[in-house]
């Protein structure tokens, strides 16, 4: 740029929302690391991830990181390898480097917004693997958070759900593999402020023409949802939801380490599964009892129980009556005695 902007409140926010991550990310590091370790931005060329881009490009050489981004293509809209290019020539005019412009393929199941969704974190997770990053930043904002609040609570998922995201999080429960980290320095900042950090700094953000279709949940969320709660619950409804999120992820952490303790005493392994304890599942209250079936059936073999399935190998424990074993998608469960177990659909049980 040709001028330095004044430090209007929008810029001042949003640097120091970066610079506080920075912070934290900084301290992990060796102090004489070299050379400097590197920060990728997802940068889609919008509001917020473009002044994240613009703060990070400030912020990063203080906090001793170096900058670079990464452009995601994701080909469902006419003219979007133009607007690629356009998103990477703004990054390099910030002193973003290396710039990375990635186009990806979407399909897959789960409609199209799960299926971008995936394709885009493999996409940031290769880049990452590739340049050596410590940590790729998102531009999510509060607002984003808010909206996945309430697509959470639609959904009845539980307190995972309602969760939202984290500042700080590593790797996908997708396909993505590699433990890539990712930051969120913006999850305090509303969408407005990152709009106007734009506009005080002098750059044209792009606007997203899926962004205003109304056949996307979120959209209907942001431009409808969010909205009526506002007008007719006054204003905050935005920041309370935030809120939710924060306190249930605090909960939801607390509870699966909880789980964890406990299935590391109750499982027993056996060559084709593993056994829990039904005095032990018992004894814990149906939070914990449940968090802990979906661990043991997670961790060993792969599958992911809907709270249905769990509920039903749970009944083993609080409901037995003699029932056959269970046949879930992968596995079967049989109560023996004192144990519930679990084995491969392909290795019969007794």
């Amino acid at each position: 740029m040709s001028t330095r902007p004044r430090l209007t409140p929008a810029i001042a926010d949003v640097r120091r929302a970066v610079r506080d991550c920075l912070e934290a990310l900084e301290s992990e590091k060796r102090a004489d690391a070299v050379p400097a370790p590197l920060l990728l931005v997802a940068l889609s060329g919008g509001p917020d991830s473009l002044a994240l881009a613009a703060a990070t490009a400030f912020e990063a050489p203080r906090a001793r990181f170096r900058a670079g981004a990464v452009v995601v293509d994701h080909g469902l809209q006419a003219g979007s390898a133009e607007v690629a290019a356009r998103a990477a020539e703004q990054a390099k005019a910030l002193g973003l480097d290396p710039v990375l412009v990635r186009a990806v393929s979407v399909d897959g199941e789960g409609g199209p917004e799960a299926a971008a969704r995936e394709a885009r974190y493999a996409a940031l997770a290769e880049s990452a693997t590739e340049t050596g990053a410590a940590a790729v930043l998102l531009g999510h904002t509060l607002d984003d958070q808010a909206e996945t609040v309430l697509l959470g609570l639609a959904r009845g998922s539980g307190t995972a759900s309602i969760s939202g995201m984290a500042q700080r999080s590593t790797g996908l429960a997708q396909r993505t593999k590699g433990g890539t980290t990712y930051l969120r320095p913006l999850l305090g900042i509303r969408r407005e402020t990152t709009v106007r950090f734009c506009k005080d700094s002098g750059l044209e953000p792009w606007i997203d023409p899926h962004n205003s279709q109304q056949r996307f949940a979120r959209v209907r969320v942001r431009e409808v949802v969010l909205p009526m709660l506002e007008n007719e619950l006054g204003p905050g409804v935005t920041e309370a939801l935030a809120r939710t999120a924060e306190l249930a992820r605090e909960d939801s952490e607390a509870l699966d380490l909880f789980a964890a303790e406990q299935a590391e005493e109750l499982a027993e392994h056996a060559e084709a599964g593993l056994s829990l304890s039904v005095p032990g599942l018992a004894s814990n209250p149906a939070a914990l009892r449940q968090r802990i079936i979906r661990l043991a059936v997670t961790s060993e073999f792969g599958v992911s129980l809907s709270r249905a399935q769990t509920l039903e190998v749970a009944r083993l424990v609080t409901d037995w009556r003699g029932q056959g074993p269970l046949d879930l998608p992968g596995i079967r469960v049989v109560r023996r005695g004192a144990r519930i177990e679990f084995r491969a659909q392909s290795e019969p049980i007794g």
